[in-house]
């Protein structure tokens, strides 16, 4: 065989483009060494987590503390060695270091002493974090402005007498020149990027909490971060896309909550179109509307007032919009929740199912009962207003395209599938039949075709026909039968507003929750996409574990982990704790669930941590190493193609470059 039929042209053509990086056999030779070396090395460690619901002061504590592990590795390296105080300490100084810092210099008598002592077990905990990782991807990670000296002290062996005094010397110069604590400040920042390697958020970002936009801020910063939208994530989404049903929806939860300060302050988004609006509009009592304020909120009688009325106005507008939404996709299938047509004002009654119940309220000036869907004058000025302060926040928009470049509706990673709702099913437990975008999907191609619409509402051309199916979209997966994220039949807002009967708030969960209890249904569902049900897991959010009540969050014998355990403050009743993560590292997996969190301040002054129990579930046979995970998989790719070219130098079919 002629030696250039032994690769084809385009081949050749990928390998002549290869050979500009590895223009010699020595270059070749050295990469594949240095990459087989990488596959022998152990997996990082993978942390998930979800339903943060923007309760941002737990979500930066538990980001700093990593999830508890930052204390567990002070403790290996000092456990036998350093009081406990001191390794709450030090503990909390890589958490905070800047906040810390200012405290310690208030009480600390012999300061130098105290930097010498403490670079010392810095470096000592930065070493132990660092030696699973090769020393490139060290370097790679290391601040600037002390990455040389960073790595020096990493790599050096002080235990041997020639290098003993260089490490001190060091060690003295920094403190000595007063660098000491922009020092401490990057290591403790290389430190916690070393801990964790990747994040996985599996939605829900958003929602009542306070300041999602302050996560989100954090997730940017993120070295490894990827998003799996949930429900809450996919309204903000739609809501920065243009979708007026959206928008409405957004101001909605936030009136319910009396959660203000992320739309004004955060996204800088002005409510005085409503405002005006509703207070011109709504001049009778709107308790119907009455926001649920927490016990951590400052409301006065006349905020709540006033709120109610806004509160008001933007459900009415929302009904109106929802129903527009309806009408104009049939294939929604959706007609049960067109209730505005369907209430009697005589009688104060509306009928829902076939049945007729008394309403609360029935005091509606903009709803003409010839055309209740119909948005008034004064309605469409305010949506118009309302969508441009949406469309024209910078904040905003650059969080929502941070969603979409980091994010997806499901992830295949290292033989698990992480998805925050469900895979929608039928009552006999097959994948439901959805038309989506004029095909008909299910399973895998349905979260694909809903994954499209949700980029096309974003990022198609204006007003396109493409840009407008894709936000209609949007909204439908925030309450849709059959949307992936939902998980009902039925979003049951206008009753639960409007009717006491509570009867009629009834929603059912999708088949999806009853089946994937058993593993037969777990099994399946990882099939569908291309895993290998043995060894794979799912990881699921949106649905809170009710811990409290003895639930148990891994289900279907250890296929399913769901991991909603309620960083939410109102879901903790519910769930009895405040939050998990998942942790799989190269030993296996287990389930970290958290204690409530207090305050940054008092976790500062008095080093309290959040109260963290660890429960390991799944133990590897082996301990695993990069070769088994899907880096692992792409470097073998790659060394596959670097012997190629390998062959092609020796072969002479490519030639090497002179020296």
């Amino acid at each position: 065989m002629d030696r250039q039929d032994q690769f084809s042209a385009e081949e050749v053509k990928y390998l002549k483009l290869l050979s500009k990086r590895f223009p010699t056999i020595q270059t070749v030779s050295s990469e594949i060494i240095n990459l087989r070396a990488i596959l022998d090395l152990p997996k990082g460690t993978e942390h998930f987590m979800s339903d943060l619901h923007g309760e941002h002061e737990a979500f930066l504590h538990i980001l700093n503390n990593c999830s508890g592990v930052i204390r567990e590795k002070v403790d290996i390296v000092f456990g036998n060695s350093v009081f406990d105080d001191e390794r709450a300490s030090l503990a909390t100084l890589i958490y905070y270091p800047e906040e810390k810092l200012e405290k310690i210099k208030e009480e600390v008598p012999n300061l130098h002493q105290w930097y010498r002592v403490t670079l010392h077990r810095l470096i000592e905990v930065c070493r132990w974090v660092s030696s699973k990782y090769t020393r490139s991807k060290v370097r790679k990670a290391l601040p600037s402005d002390f990455a040389y000296i960073i790595d020096e002290l990493l790599h050096t062996n002080y235990d041997a007498r020639n290098k003993e005094q260089y490490y001190n010397k060091i060690i003295d110069t920094i403190v000595d020149i007063d660098r000491a604590d922009a020092f401490i400040i990057a290591l403790a920042t290389l430190i916690k990027r070393l801990a964790v390697d990747p994040l996985h958020v599996v939605g829900d970002i958003f929602d009542r909490g306070p300041r999602a936009d302050v996560i989100m801020d954090l997730l940017e910063q993120h070295h490894s971060v990827d998003i799996q939208w949930g429900n809450h994530d996919i309204l903000w989404m739609g809501a920065a896309a243009g979708s007026e049903a959206c928008i409405a929806n957004v101001l909605n939860n936030s009136l319910k909550y009396a959660n203000l300060d992320m739309i004004e302050s955060g996204y800088g988004i002005s409510l005085r179109p409503l405002v005006t609006f509703a207070q011109e509009t709504y001049q009778g009592d709107c308790s119907c509307f009455t926001p649920k304020v927490s016990s951590q909120q400052k409301y006065n009688s006349n905020d709540i007032v006033l709120d109610s009325k806004l509160h008001k106005a933007i459900v009415v507008i929302q009904f109106k919009l929802e129903g527009q939404i309806i009408r104009r996709n049939p294939e929604y299938r959706m007609e049960d929740r067109l209730l505005l047509d369907k209430i009697n004002y005589e009688a104060k009654t509306v009928r829902i199912g076939g049945v007729d119940y008394p309403i609360r309220d029935w005091d509606f000036p903009t709803i003409d009962p010839k055309d209740p869907y119909a948005l008034t004058e004064r309605e469409r000025e305010v949506m118009d207003q309302l969508k441009s302060s949406f469309l024209h926040s910078e904040k905003l928009q650059r969080h929502v395209r941070f969603l979409y470049s980091a994010g997806a509706l499901y992830k295949c990673y290292n033989s698990n599938l992480l998805y925050h709702g469900c895979i929608p099913m039928e009552e006999d437990g097959s994948f439901t039949k959805m038309e989506i975008g004029g095909q008909v999907v299910s399973g895998r191609g349905l979260m694909d075709q809903a994954e499209k619409m949700a980029r096309n509402a974003f990022f198609s051309r204006f007003e396109s026909p493409e840009k407008l199916k894709g936000q209609d979209f949007m909204w439908y997966m925030w309450c849709g039968p059959n949307s992936p994220l939902f998980g009902k039949d039925r979003m049951t807002t206008f009753e639960r507003y409007l009717v006491e009967d509570k009867a009629s708030w009834e929603e059912h969960k999708n088949p999806y929750y009853k089946y994937t209890v058993h593993g037969d249904a777990c099994r399946r569902i990882l099939e569908e996409f291309g895993l290998n049900p043995e060894v794979s897991h799912i990881v699921n959010g949106h649905v809170p574990v009710k811990t409290k009540d003895g639930e148990n969050p891994v289900k279907a014998d250890g296929k399913l982990i769901v991991i909603d355990g309620g960083f939410c403050r109102a879901y903790q009743k519910t769930t009895g704790i405040a939050g998990y993560t998942l942790i799989y590292n190269s030993y296996g997996m287990r389930l970290i669930s958290h204690g409530p969190f207090t305050s940054v301040q008092q976790a500062i002054e008095d080093n309290q941590d959040i109260l963290s129990t660890s429960k390991i579930f799944e133990v590897l046979d082996r301990r695993c190493t990069v070769e088994y995970t899907d880096t692992g998989a792409d470097i073998k790719e790659q060394i596959e193609s670097l012997k190629k070219l390998l062959d092609a130098y020796r072969t002479g079919i490519i030639k090497e470059a002179e020296h």
